[in-house]
């Protein structure tokens, strides 16, 4: 279970069974970038992950071993053997069980530091729930895969004034950028939308792991210094890389486009925006399916054991209806992996969960 505030504060009191906490962050602490008073200004941050896979996964570990004391995983998907190979955070038990990814990484984390505390939060972020889930954070860090949501970050860290970080990763370049409100371009100030002709995936184009792992490292440093409030030292550029070929080269962002909508003008689109019921999930053949009510999985499942192999934990179950197969979480989303076709996968959704 996610430790209490109280409960985190009496643990940096007392000191824990694994080490004082003086020396659990020693090494931090005789940094002069960070030093003693940069360490409590971590432990009293909060930040928010959104998207726990290659790039979170990384951010999320170094954040909690760095004493941020609380961090929160935001992601709407599940655990699979493909994610083994980049996604630092889980293992084969966890892709075999079909666990949600923010609840194993949080598992994972609390075993690293139980000095901080750690929030899963298996949701899809969209316009409804993207301030409730963001508000309060001192950080935001971009773990996701698609510029639908990066748009949607950056509307919500824009209206409640939150920096965040921007990151990319697909073959073997990367990209990352910090955005701070009021200070630095948007990322609607250097794209205004959203690219059309079709872009790569890591299905489609693959993913070198340490690439990934070196964008969330390059994310943690920006979020580091915002977290300890050296904002002089945030690289006002959008850093782009390919380390397999020694390549590296930037754009200056320091300066927000006054024309720019978002920033400049505060139009929100992407929080205006209703998102439709049935999405394609980037790279791959499934499609998330949002329902309407919460479902209990326990009913559910007995429902389905008659007619197919269920698969079922506390907060999700898998039920495989070949060629296709629907993970169904409890608060009504599904994703229906085997199609690309969102009117199918909302027609396998009533057939199987009801409308």
């Amino acid at each position: 279970m996610p430790r209490t505030a109280a409960q985190v504060r009496r643990s940096r009191e007392s000191g824990t069974a694994s080490g004082r906490a003086d020396d659990r962050y020693s090494r931090q602490c005789v940094l002069p970038e960070i030093g003693p008073s940069g360490q409590a200004l971590l432990g009293s941050s909060r930040a928010v992950v959104v998207g726990c896979g290659a790039l979170g996964t990384v951010q999320a570990s170094l954040l909690v071993r760095a004493g941020v004391g609380e961090t929160v995983l935001v992601d709407r998907d599940y655990v699979e053997v493909g994610n083994l190979q980049r996604q630092v955070l889980f293992d084969e038990r966890d892709a075999h069980e079909g666990t949600p990814k923010a609840e194993a990484a949080a598992k994972h984390l609390r075993l690293v530091n139980s000095e901080v505390s750690v929030v899963p939060v298996v949701a899809d972020l969209t316009a409804r729930n993207a301030e409730r889930c963001l508000g309060g954070a001192s950080v935001i860090l971009d773990g996701t895969d698609n510029f639908e949501t990066r748009y949607l970050l950056n509307d919500a860290a824009v209206k409640l004034a939150i920096p965040w970080i921007y990151g990319a990763a697909v073959g073997t370049h990367g990209s990352v950028m910090a955005i701070v409100p009021g200070s630095t371009a948007c990322l609607a100030c250097l794209f205004p939308s959203a690219p059309t002709s079709p872009q790569p995936t890591c299905e489609t184009a693959g993913v070198l792991n340490a690439v990934t792992a070196l964008v969330a490292s390059l994310q943690v440093v920006e979020a580091l210094k915002v977290l300890t409030g050296q904002f002089d030292s945030v690289t006002g550029r959008l850093v782009t890389l390919d380390p397999w070929r020694g390549q590296r080269s930037s754009v200056a962002t320091a300066s927000p486009d006054p024309k720019c909508p978002t920033c400049q003008r505060r139009q929100f689109r992407a929080l205006a925006t209703v998102s439709d019921p049935a999405t394609k999930l980037c790279g791959r053949d499934a499609v998330q399916v949002r329902g309407r009510r919460r479902i209990s999985l326990g009913v559910l499942a007995d429902g389905l054991e008659r007619i197919g192999e269920v698969r079922r934990s506390d907060l999700a179950l898998r039920f495989l209806c070949p060629p296709h197969e629907l993970t169904v979480f409890a608060d009504g989303r599904a994703i229906v992996k085997g199609t690309r076709d969102p009117a199918l996968a909302r027609s396998l959704y009533s057939r199987y969960v009801g409308d």
